[in-house]
């Protein structure tokens, strides 16, 4: 008997550890590997910031904050993981260029628009390999995953991710 009870003792322990975890990653924080260039060089690099020399393409992989969720608070510089409006099943990491009421420019087509409540625009700090809002449109707040705060893989990258506040281009007329 003493056998079934520690069996089931030990079952109680990880189903308690694991809904414990679930609830932290939905709620709290979580990691996610971060793909392809489009946040380089802030997020995977191709150089080495101190040498100038090329480096491998590991992923970096970051903690992504979910406090912000509660009120929508974000700040122009921050750097967003987000759901694809185009496809739930992708996620994406850009920085908030634009909040609600801010004026920024399409560059494709040389025009100026003003962001909608409840959005926001967001671009890739490599701008020529970004799928962004200058593709997709102003992002619905809803679909905002959490805030990208630090790296915390590879461990020679290990830091918190900058905010970086770059000003929405505007044509000049």
């Amino acid at each position: 008997m003493s056998a079934r009870s520690s069996l089931w003792n030990t079952a109680k322990k990880c189903v308690t550890i694991g809904l414990i975890g679930v609830t932290v990653k939905d709620r709290y924080v979580s990691i996610a590997a971060v793909r392809g260039g489009s946040m380089s060089p802030s997020l995977n690099p191709v150089t080495d910031e101190v040498s100038g020399s090329r480096v491998s393409t590991f992923d970096d992989y970051v903690l992504v904050e979910k406090f912000c969720l509660g009120r929508y608070r974000f700040s122009h510089g921050d750097v967003v993981i987000f759901t694809s409006p185009t496809n739930h099943k992708e996620r994406h990491i850009k920085r908030i260029i634009g909040l609600p009421g801010d004026w920024v420019g399409i560059s494709h087509i040389d025009d100026v628009m003003r962001v909608p409540e409840g959005h926001c625009w967001v671009e890739g700090d490599n701008l020529l390999s970004s799928l962004d809002s200058r593709s997709l449109g102003p992002i619905p707040l809803g679909l905002i995953r959490g805030r990208v705060t630090h790296v915390v893989w590879p461990p020679s990258r290990i830091g918190r991710v900058k905010r970086e506040i770059r000003q929405p281009t505007v044509p000049s007329y």
